[in-house]
């Protein structure tokens, strides 16, 4: 009787342990929800406006150590960030002199895309930019949300160009 015992405990431990949980990622977490394959990032979403609009560049990707705001991977905010600069906007309405008034990574230069935990996260950054960039005129912007991603453009994009990204954008399932 007890040889029959420990094969069926060995067939019922190996079936336990085989259970459909999906395997830890990379950084050890385990997806909830979905696969890890199938999280958004901000990079992944540049690429899809990129393709539709053939004028923006990738220029910087946030870090928690370059990130000027501190807020990548923090409770609540984005945990991804990139920045583009689009040939669109003309150099006379970025540089005085020659010289770039602003700095590799600013959404003036194109824009910047960041994506967040959940839609909740997006919507309450996307309401707080919104509120500071409309407060001073030489801070407007376009702001899009989209789900969980901010999309904020560049006030030197025509309402045209910057329509192009939101319709690229709001494509995004």
């Amino acid at each position: 009787m007890r040889r029959f015992i420990l094969p069926i405990a060995a067939i019922l431990l190996t079936a336990a342990c085989s259970s459909s949980k999906p395997a830890p990622t990379v950084d050890g977490n385990v997806p909830i929800g979905k696969p890890a394959a199938a999280k958004t990032d901000a990079a992944g979403v540049f690429k899809t406006l990129a393709g539709a609009v053939r004028t923006a560049k990738l220029t910087w990707t946030a870090t928690a150590a370059n990130d000027p705001n501190r807020l990548l991977g923090r409770p609540n905010q984005y945990t991804s960030k990139v920045a583009f600069a689009d040939s669109q906007i003309p150099k006379s309405d970025t540089e005085l002199g020659g010289t770039s008034m602003y700095k590799t990574g600013d959404v003036e230069l194109g824009g910047s895309v960041e994506v967040f935990p959940d839609p909740a996260d997006a919507a309450a950054r996307a309401k707080y930019v919104e509120a500071v960039t409309k407060s001073v005129q030489a801070f407007a912007e376009y702001d899009y949300s989209h789900g969980s991603i901010v999309l904020r453009l560049s006030r030197f994009l025509t309402p045209d160009q910057a329509a192009v990204y939101k319709k690229a954008l709001d494509k995004l399932s």
